[in-house]
């Protein structure tokens, strides 16, 4: 079933199994096509003994390259963790249990791209992705290890509107309720925790990648006022 918006999350442990993995996909809410809309929330492979990377991301007609990397500050692998992706006309925000890890702000008024264009669906699957994810595809897939499993459940949708057809876009944006442009002061704390002790790679201060030229949503308040 395709949305226009909505929160998904889900309880998910049990990474893949043996050391020298290549990736997992946690949740991914994507639409379909060459120029599709996309929110990323994976997780990458690891060398034994190397923590996992929290890679999240965003697609606007078919353009990523807005990458934020974390690594988690508990084991993965070890038990359930809720993952949630909260999509709204306003904002998208990343939680791992109920923590807010980054939020990403509608500033299309701007020209700044924003996913409201595409109807989206959900998907969560283990994937090969050894071309990239383990230390920029330095490290591959020790396929010896298979099978390869992780473990989901309780998967819940709230808030969604979905996808009739294509007045269901425009419809879906004008029944959405109002959603607060901030995070409230405990969940500024909390994300401000988790960027400072666990961000490990963010697009907005890789100056050398965009030779200079920083997208515009770098400089704009995201989760504050």
């Amino acid at each position: 079933m395709y949305y226009t918006w909505g929160t998904s999350s889900q309880h998910s442990a049990g990474f893949l199994t043996g050391g020298d993995d290549a990736a997992l996909l946690l949740d991914q809410i994507s639409a379909v096509g060459e120029k599709h809309d996309e929110i990323d929330f994976e997780f990458l492979g690891n060398v034994s003994g190397k923590p996992y990377v929290i890679h999240t991301n965003i697609f606007t007609q078919g353009g990523g390259g807005r990458e934020v990397q974390f690594y988690p500050w508990f084991d993965p692998s070890a038990d359930y963790h809720n993952y949630t992706i909260h999509w709204t006309p306003s904002q998208v925000v990343w939680y791992v249990d109920s923590i807010p890890i980054r939020f990403f702000r509608n500033y299309e008024s701007m020209g700044i791209p924003y996913p409201k264009k595409k109807a989206m669906r959900v998907y969560s699957s283990i994937w090969n992705a050894d071309s990239w994810a383990t230390r920029a595809g330095l490290d591959k897939i020790n396929w010896s290890k298979a099978p390869f499993i992780a473990k989901l459940r309780r998967f819940r949708e709230r808030g969604t509107c979905t996808y009739e057809g294509p007045q269901s876009i425009s419809l879906c944006d004008a029944q959405s309720p109002p959603y607060p442009l901030q995070l409230t002061a405990h969940q500024q704390n909390q994300m401000k925790w988790v960027t400072s002790k666990f961000m490990v790679y963010d697009y907005c201060k890789d100056i050398k990648r965009f030779n200079g030229w920083i997208p515009g949503e770098c400089f704009m308040p995201q989760y504050t006022s």
